[in-house]
């Protein structure tokens, strides 16, 4: 027992290398100890950094380089000349993730296909927009007011999946980009569809968004789509308790062919079980209970199918629990299900992807919101080179982007490269089943 505290502590830095060598058994101990901790650690970082789908981890740092250029972007179109001094850019540095002493007039300077520098008369520094990026913004508008009536439908089915068929206002503008929503969401946007829904404020002061009609058509799961037309019409004729059958779709990686070989019984039986519909009233459910975890997958599935990248940061869910019956545990679901969803530890922020949606880095299908974003990319220089991910469970968005960004000298300017290397894979852990580990997405850092 002491040689087995001895080696634990060595694991935590409190004794020196020299006792590693000390004594064979102590190794063969402390090897023991190590697994066990990394596969039953409530840190996410511990349960899945040797877990990694290497082509998603490329998508998370192509997203994360388009969200911090189109954040300024936007910034700019609501300045009345579109400008703005460079100065007063710095209390924006969390958003863009660039940490002091690094100067934002460098930072600027790396894309200037987007943003161009001059200094006034007085020796103030400006920035402002390219004709490009003057012309990718006006893109955007005509975009987002094509694609409206589509974003009105999935705010809609948002608002039916919660409890009380509304939401408050303040915690859907947290999906305002995810689901492709205006700048405008709140003063004007929503009030464009009171067929759909209105604005009611409470005695408070809060605003919620509140279903106004309910439309049997749109109580339809992704899921249920991608099956036969008959097949959904019977389903809806028959399963007037809410309750549903079909399976999820299944996409593992080449190397979790473990996951087939030893639990595949267990999938099959979870991907058999009936569960309750993401629209129907889970308020009898369970919690704890399989049907319970099978609705919150489902719900999962069909919130990720509405954004449009098919992806959400975890931390925004956690502002959703108790409205649309979700687990505490909801990290540890999703980890479990990872044929389904796949968390993307990347940076302080984590990322959960809908894995059927892509083949490889790339989305099967864009809608205009993504081709617009791409365009962006475009003009950022991304390429996709010189950046490896190591496995750390310490990184954050601010060192990555710091290295990302800041390569080239306080003077060039340059295209930014990314790199995403492959890592080895450990030994898949049941997932689908193991208690050991109680992750909680609260235990994760927000950063808003």
């Amino acid at each position: 027992m002491n040689t087995l505290l001895r080696c634990t502590n060595l694991n935590h830095g409190l004794m020196g290398t020299w006792w590693l060598g000390k004594t064979r058994s102590c190794y063969s101990y402390h090897s023991e100890f190590l697994i066990r901790w990394m596969t039953t650690s409530k840190r996410v970082q511990d349960r899945s950094k040797k877990k990694r789908v290497h082509d998603l981890e490329v998508a998370t740092e192509k997203w994360k380089i388009t969200s911090k250029i189109i954040f300024l972007l936007e910034l700019l179109k609501q300045e009345p000349e579109m400008v703005i001094p460079v100065r007063s850019l710095d209390q924006h540095r969390r958003q863009i993730n660039l940490p002091k002493p690094h100067r934002i007039s460098d930072f600027l300077r790396k894309t200037p296909n987007l943003f161009e520098l001059y200094k006034d008369q007085k020796g103030v520094l400006w920035c402002g927009m390219t004709p490009k990026a003057e012309d990718l913004m006006e893109q955007q508008q005509r975009v987002i007011e094509e694609y409206a009536d589509k974003v009105a439908e999935h705010v809609t089915r948002f608002l039916m999946m919660s409890v009380e068929k509304r939401l408050p206002l303040e915690k859907i503008a947290h999906f305002r980009r995810d689901f492709g929503l205006p700048l405008d969401f709140r003063t004007h946007w929503v009030h464009n569809y009171p067929q759909l829904f209105r604005v009611v404020k409470a005695l408070d002061g809060v605003e919620f968004l509140e279903l106004v009609s309910w439309n049997p058509e749109w109580a339809i799961t992704e899921v249920e789509k991608k099956r036969a037309v008959t097949e959904i019409t019977e389903t809806s004729q028959t399963n007037t308790s809410g309750m549903l059958s079909f399976p999820f779709p299944l996409k593992f990686p080449a190397n979790y062919k473990r996951v087939y070989r030893y639990y595949g019984e267990k999938i099959q039986h979870f991907q058999e079980m009936s569960y309750l519909s993401p629209y129907a009233d889970a308020r009898g459910l369970k919690a704890g209970s399989l049907e319970f975890d099978k609705r919150a997958v489902a719900v999962m599935h069909e919130l990720l199918s509405f954004t449009i990248e098919k992806r959400l940061v975890t931390d925004h869910l956690t502002h959703f629990r108790w409205e649309l019956v979700m687990p505490q545990k909801l990290m540890r679901l999703l980890l479990k299900h990872c044929g389904i969803f796949y968390v993307s530890e990347r940076g302080k922020r984590f990322s959960v992807f809908l894995t059927e949606a892509y083949e490889g880095s790339e989305l099967i299908e864009k809608c205009p919101l993504v081709l617009w974003k791409e365009k962006v990319l475009e003009l950022v220089g991304y390429r996709g080179r010189k950046k490896k991910f190591e496995i750390s469970s310490e990184g954050s968005d601010v060192e990555d982007h710091d290295r990302l960004v800041l390569d080239h000298g306080d003077s060039e300017v340059g295209d930014l490269h990314v790199q995403i290397e492959p890592r080895g894979t450990l030994d898949y852990r049941d997932l689908l089943l193991d208690d050991e580990s109680e992750m909680d997405v609260g235990e994760i850092s927000s950063t808003y």
